[in-house]
Formats: C-alpha cells, structure tokens, sequence
C-alpha cells in the first residue's frame, strides 16, 4: 500500500481460467479493497457475444487477448493466479512461465496440488 498520495499503488494482474470468473469478480475485490490497482481479462468468451460469434471470430479474439494478457504481465508489479481447487491450464501455465520470466512476484488463491503454493 503507498506510504502517501503521490506513490502509485502496485498494480496486481489476475491470471487463470475465465471458467472461475465469478471468482475472478471476488479476487479483483478483495486486491481492489487492499489498495492495489487491478488488471484482468475484459472478456469472457465462455459467454456469447457477436464479437466472438463465429469460430474464426474467437479465435482472432483469442489470439489477441492472449498477447494482450501478457502486456497486462509486462505491467503488473505481481500475479495472483485464481486458480479454485488449484486448477491450472495451459494457458495460464504459461503466463506464469512468462511472469516468472520477468521475476514477478506470483501469488495463488488456492493451493496448488503437489506443492507448498497457495
């Protein structure tokens, strides 16, 4: 949290499935509430919209959120990957191989199995 009103608060990306976006909802709360600014998806393509209607329409849309997610990385001070029952995919196994890449700090909602993460 910054010491006065001229230290910029750090910035915190949610990383994760958008299958727990409810959850997503709630950890951009709780990081909001601590003081820290939020950077997460802006879009969930498990809901229907006409910007994604067509096969070839989300996978553009994907291709472009998945770099533009890690730009948000690039930005962000650390990761807190939402990650209910410690459910990690494929994509976002590899924005924490990008995080890491870069030595941001990451944090998990939830304990990953096999590890001493949480």
């Amino acid at each position: 949290m910054p010491t006065d009103s001229t230290s910029r608060p750090a910035i915190v990306v949610l990383c994760g499935s958008t299958r727990f976006w409810e959850q997503f909802t709630e950890a951009a709360l709780y990081e909001t509430a601590a003081g820290r600014i939020v950077l997460a998806p802006g879009c969930n393509l498990r809901t229907p919209h006409a910007l994604w209607s067509t096969p070839d329409r989300a996978a553009r849309m994907k291709a472009m959120l998945d770099t533009l997610h890690l730009r948000k990385i690039d930005l962000a001070d650390d990761v807190l990957v939402v990650n209910p029952g410690g459910y990690i995919g494929d994509s976002t196994r590899r924005e924490i191989e990008y995080a890491r890449s870069l030595g941001k700090e990451i944090r998990y909602t939830h304990t990953v199995p096999g590890s001493d993460r949480a």
